[in-house]
């Protein structure tokens, strides 16, 4: 019997008896690992050699983990100060605890999100228990990041694993590994004989321009065997999905804005009738910036009917704030936490030129907010903003735009529920359901801007506005149910490699 030379070699490489990895056949036979892999799926198919795959999972601490190993998890040592503080015969004052834990930053709120869930105690308006029963010494989590970096996974918990993974602990990685094992037909081949047969397994421009392929025997090509997987770059599914709502809003007649990322409080809040005592204006909502501290120049006139309305209000049955309103505070800088600075921009007049109506804009950008992270909370992400400037506008208006916009992704279950925004009367918040969880999921906000708003600006007509987040419209048509794995620093790379994109 005559094969080609790389099956002979995996054949003489194979045992009858056990399976035997094909990356050691591989090396046997002197093949690379993909070539012996080529040739053992061609001798599969001919009833020689019996082909087996298993799937192995490799574990590895992440730098965060590998700190827990060597010192203790954050729960465990707000547990140890709580026991300390007596909250085992009472509530403590959660402030005092957490100070005597020692923890810091992002470590107390690690702390405090798994406390509870591992029944360490409770945590309440302020005040903090703890189990007396409880066991941190036996922490099932800190047991198997133990095991882990002694080697010993098979000793871990899977539940615990698992759990660590999502927080970030660990890294999983899963490997495929094959292993060939002679058939009976295989170990009679070998018997009666095998030779190599002089065939050639690549065209090459050589063989083309000499004449040589037409003497040669070429190898069987087996169209189902198993390639390499190779993975490469690729256009990450948010942008693809960003891409798609620009393309649907020019569709729809919108044009698209543009501007900066760090901007004046003035354009990002305060021409939005925002007081400026605001709870939201605060550095436990914004990213204000040390360099440049405040903006270069505002537009004198503009500034001037901005303090008025917030002062005094706007018409005859006007209120303002009543409240304290300076330059300086409308001149400090910060990262843009919406890109409504976009529209005040444009609207004023001060971006493009005076604007007549109709007109409709968009812009598809990132923002930067102090938020919580979770699994539908980022520092930074993407807005859908947009705004129609017309006569006559109503809430009907509003809600058509958004049915219309959202059927061009799949999304016919919206639901509205009426809100307070500081810049628009009427004002709704935007709800669909994830198709995973069944959960009903905030997807934006919008309303209809105030005259507070809209005669500083010079505008007297109607203006109807909305921020959407890219992010939860991503999870509403893919299924994602935490956005941490889409992107940032935790993101599942397996995740984006494998999801195929809805068009």
């Amino acid at each position: 019997m005559k094969r080609p030379q790389a099956q002979v070699a995996v054949l003489q490489a194979a045992d009858a008896q056990e399976d035997r990895r094909i990356d050691d056949v591989a090396a046997e036979a002197d093949l690379k690992p993909e070539a012996a892999t080529r040739a053992a799926f061609e001798l599969e198919a001919d009833g020689l050699l019996a082909v087996s795959e298993e799937t192995l999972e490799h574990y590895e601490l992440t730098e965060e983990g590998d700190q827990y190993v060597r010192e203790s998890l954050p729960e465990q040592d707000l547990y140890e100060a709580a026991i300390d503080a007596g909250a085992a015969d009472g509530p403590v004052q959660m402030g005092q605890v957490i100070g005597a834990s020692g923890l810091e930053g992002g470590a107390v709120d690690i702390a405090l999100s798994n406390y509870a869930r591992k029944a360490y105690g409770e945590i309440d308006s302020g005040e903090i228990t703890a189990n007396q029963d409880a066991d941190p010494g036996s922490d099932p989590e800190m047991l198997a990041l133990e095991a882990v970096a002694d080697g010993r996974v098979e000793d871990a918990d899977a539940d615990a694993l698992e759990q660590l993974e999502r927080r970030g602990l660990l890294d999983v990685r899963e490997e495929t590994v094959r292993s060939v094992q002679l058939t009976d037909d295989g170990v009679t081949a070998l018997m009666e004989g095998v030779e190599a047969a002089e065939t050639v397994d690549q065209l090459t421009p050589e063989m083309l321009t000499s004449g040589e392929w037409e003497d040669v025997a070429f190898t069987e090509y087996n169209v189902e065997a198993d390639a390499e997987d190779v993975s490469h770059g690729k256009e990450h599914i948010l942008r693809q999905t960003a891409n798609r709502v620009k393309d649907t809003l020019v569709g729809m007649g919108f044009s698209e804005m543009e501007g900066p990322h760090a901007d004046a409080q003035f354009w990002i809040n305060d021409c939005l009738f925002m007081p400026q005592d605001h709870p939201a204006r605060t550095h436990w909502d914004q990213f204000a910036l040390e360099e440049p501290e405040e903006i270069g120049h505002l537009p004198p006139d503009l500034v001037e009917r901005v303090r008025s309305a917030h002062k005094e209000g706007v018409g005859p049955d006007g209120e303002g704030y009543h409240s304290p309103w300076t330059e300086d505070i409308a001149r400090g800088m910060d990262l843009r936490g919406h890109t409504t600075s976009l529209s005040m921009r444009y609207l004023s007049g001060h971006q493009v030129g005076e604007l007549d109506p109709p007109e409709r804009y968009f812009s598809v950008e990132k923002v930067y907010r102090n938020d919580t992270l979770d699994p539908t909370h980022l520092l930074e992400f993407f807005q859908i903003e947009g705004w129609v400037m017309a006569e006559d506008l109503s809430v009907r208006d509003l809600m058509g735009t958004f049915t219309e916009f959202y059927e061009q992704f799949g999304i016919t279950d919206l639901e509205f529920k009426p809100h307070y925004n500081p810049y628009t009367e009427p004002s709704f918040e935007l709800f669909g359901t994830h198709p995973e969880t069944g959960e009903v999921v905030e997807v934006g906000n919008s309303g209809i801007f105030r005259d507070e708003v809209l005669t500083p600006l010079g505008v007297d007509c109607d203006v109807m506005a909305w921020g959407l987040s890219l992010e939860r419209l991503l999870m509403l048509m893919y299924g994602f149910e935490d956005i941490r794995d889409v992107h940032g620093t935790l993101c599942d790379l397996e995740l984006l490699r494998e999801t195929e994109v809805i068009r």
